[in-house]
């Protein structure tokens, strides 16, 4: 079975890829900076409600409560407006991620500190990881849900717009990194293996949420999904 085991004692920074860069026209002061971002949460709304081939111009200006001219101002190609839509979003990810490692990787290396490693105490913490993530699926699609869809509607438009391949491989990095440092602290021989097919096994379950709607979700059913994959990779 693997040897869960200290990392760091400072929290983990998710980090945003230096090839996420924003491509419409920079702004020179912080009320244009201010005004750029309201264009942008705009676009995203939009996004959230209609879907990316509602984002126009004149559409987004409206939903920012700003001049038509401030939209071509800083995004003249309508591609721009919505790659740099992304981008937020995708810095959002990674914040997103800084805040739920700052509540919890304290609490969890003071578990693992404790842990005796015997096959009780694997399956007992395998119980509780499962029941964490059933948690956050759910908090997910009750109060971020707005990010699921957002999420699910920048995986399609990336596969009919080829600027968008950095941005998608960028968030997934990022969905990775909290996922590979979890498996690394339990001493998991691949890491980054073991926290790939859980983001993918956690993305499905939300996937089926916005489907389905979050009070048809099969608890008992992703529960026992997740414990089956925990057993497997702490050897239990």
């Amino acid at each position: 079975m693997p040897a869960v085991k200290q990392v760091s004692d400072s929290p983990a920074v998710i980090a945003v890829t230096d090839s996420i860069q924003y491509r419409g026209r920079k702004a020179s002061r912080a009320g244009s900076e201010k005004r750029r971002q309201a264009i942008l949460e705009a676009a995203l709304r939009i996004i959230v409600r209609e879907g990316v081939r509602a984002v126009r111009h004149r559409a987004v200006a409206a939903e920012a409560q700003v001049p038509l001219s401030a939209t071509t101002y800083y995004f003249k190609d309508i591609n721009d407006l919505i790659s740099d839509t992304f981008t937020l979003f995708v810095e959002r990810c990674a914040a997103n991620q800084n805040q739920l490692w700052a509540r919890n990787e304290t609490l969890l290396q003071d578990r693992v500190s404790k842990f005796d490693g015997s096959p009780d105490a694997l399956r007992s913490f395998a119980d509780e990881v499962a029941h964490i993530a059933v948690a956050f699926v759910r908090d997910q699609l009750i109060n971020r849900r707005d990010h699921l869809l957002a999420e699910q509607a920048f995986r399609h438009e990336a596969l009919l717009n080829p600027r968008l391949h950095e941005l998608v491989r960028a968030q997934a990095q990022i969905l990775l990194q909290g996922a590979t440092r979890l498996f690394t602290i339990l001493g998991s021989k691949h890491p980054l293996e073991d926290a790939t097919l859980l983001t993918t096994v956690v993305e499905r379950m939300e996937y089926q949420g916005l489907i389905e709607g979050v009070d048809t979700l099969d608890i008992e059913a992703m529960l026992a999904i997740l414990k089956r994959y925990m057993y497997l990779v702490l050897d239990v």
